[in-house]
């Protein structure tokens, strides 16, 4: 082989350098590319109580590793020649129109992952178009969400709480906010055993001990903005100081049954979903009651361990209530595959817990940009790939459930 010395003019485009990033959070969060890769980056940097909160769940957690296992035991079927150059996200939902099929769920506690908390969640939603949920137990308060998002899409979740009148006051004041959706919640009588809570002593607020102390030495940004910034407030109480759990069992009223349900359905002028549901026998049945929709979830695998996987319950109850019933599906999923299989599968609309904070504890606002970045570009790289140019293409065909756990007989 003949060698010859080369050109200076031919080194030039082989020796360029990449332009360096001095901010140190948009760097960081250059280098996800998935929301694994946001996990990592928000373990170093939040103290280990309030990350375990966000990636915990009930007991074992076997909940909700065996929601995700059921999002990776599938096989999806492509249809090849389609013309896939322009694919369309949106998707229909509680009366309006997302631009992605998927919005923020409802989250306690928020400004503990960061300080940002809801603000930046709901101004990212806003951005992406897609809805943005409000919890109860949110460290911001409907004015303030409506106050970042005031022309998008927010929606409040209720936990029906001993106090109602003060819940009921919640409600009022996020429908005079302009929210559209409510979300009740109903698989929480009593709080979970959230194990990873009770082993690092976490409460409400933080408490210095010498453990968070030495946790806290690596990590000094979450503490720099936690003591910095305005004090926690909650949308649902004006203080607490103790344990996540004998909060959450305070609050949370166990003799709530269907004819409440039904009540609460005529105080809200917009649509009602019910969400904890996890039966087929359930999901007829608050559907019989005439509200608008549903949400398949277990909780993020949070309250009873061993409870059912809701993407393996979504085909059946699709079959059972047909297709005019609003059907979203939480719980397990970390891509924009898994949203599209459940897409597949049934479901009109996703949300995301975890995937959400991971990217808030990454980088507030920006983190939660880049977790939806992450999520739009699977959903639009996996449409593509399967042939599918609009959400409302995907069918039962395009994926297979793979079967792992079986009832013995």
């Amino acid at each position: 082989m003949e060698r010859r010395v080369p050109r200076p003019s031919e080194l030039a485009p082989l020796m360029s350098f990449k332009k360096i990033e001095f901010n140190g959070r948009t760097r960081r969060l250059s280098r996800a590319h998935t929301i694994a890769d946001l996990r990592a980056i928000a373990k170093r940097r939040t103290p280990k109580g309030a990350f375990d909160y966000t990636d915990g769940a009930a007991e074992a957690e076997l909940s909700l590793a065996r929601a995700r296992q059921a999002f990776l035991d599938i096989e999806f079927h492509p249809a090849i020649l389609k013309d896939v150059s322009h694919v369309d996200t949106s998707v229909e939902i509680a009366g309006g129109t997302a631009a992605l099929p998927f919005g923020i769920a409802p989250t306690g506690f928020t400004r503990m992952m960061h300080s940002e908390g809801e603000r930046a969640g709901a101004s990212a939603a806003r951005s992406a178009g897609i809805p943005f949920s409000l919890s109860t137990v949110g460290t911001t308060s409907p004015e303030g969400v409506a106050e970042v998002n005031p022309d998008g899409r927010n929606w409040f979740q209720l936990y029906m709480q001993k106090d109602r009148d003060k819940s009921m006051d919640l409600v009022s004041r996020a429908a005079q906010s302009g929210f559209d959706t409510l979300l009740v919640t109903v698989d929480v009588p009593v709080a979970g055993a959230r194990l990873r809570d009770s082993y690092n002593g976490f409460t409400i607020p933080p408490q210095l001990t010498p453990k968070t102390v030495l946790n806290a030495i690596p990590r000094p940004e979450w503490w720099i903005n936690f003591l910095t910034t305005e004090p926690l407030t909650f949308a649902s109480l004006s203080e607490w100081d103790g344990t996540i759990g004998e909060l959450l069992d305070a609050l949370f009223d166990p003799t709530i049954t269907f004819e409440d349900l039904e009540w609460i359905r005529d105080q809200w002028p917009g649509q009602v979903f019910v969400k904890g549901i996890q039966t087929i026998t359930d999901a007829r049945a608050v559907m019989d009651l005439g509200v608008d929709g549903i949400v398949l979830s277990n909780h993020g695998g949070r309250q009873l361990d061993r409870a059912p996987i809701p993407f393996h319950l979504l085909p059946k109850v699709r079959k059972d209530l047909g297709p005019e019933a609003q059907i979203i599906v939480d719980t397990g999923i970390m891509s924009g595959a898994d949203i599209v299989a459940a897409l597949a599968m049934g479901a009109d609309f996703t949300l995301i817990g975890r995937a959400y904070l991971y990217g808030l504890m990454a980088g507030g606002r920006e983190g939660v940009d880049r977790t939806i970045h992450i999520l739009r570009q699977e959903i639009i790289r996996t449409m593509k790939l399967l042939g599918v140019a609009h959400t409302t293409e995907l069918t039962p065909d395009h994926v297979t459930q793979l079967q792992r756990l079986t009832p013995r007989t």
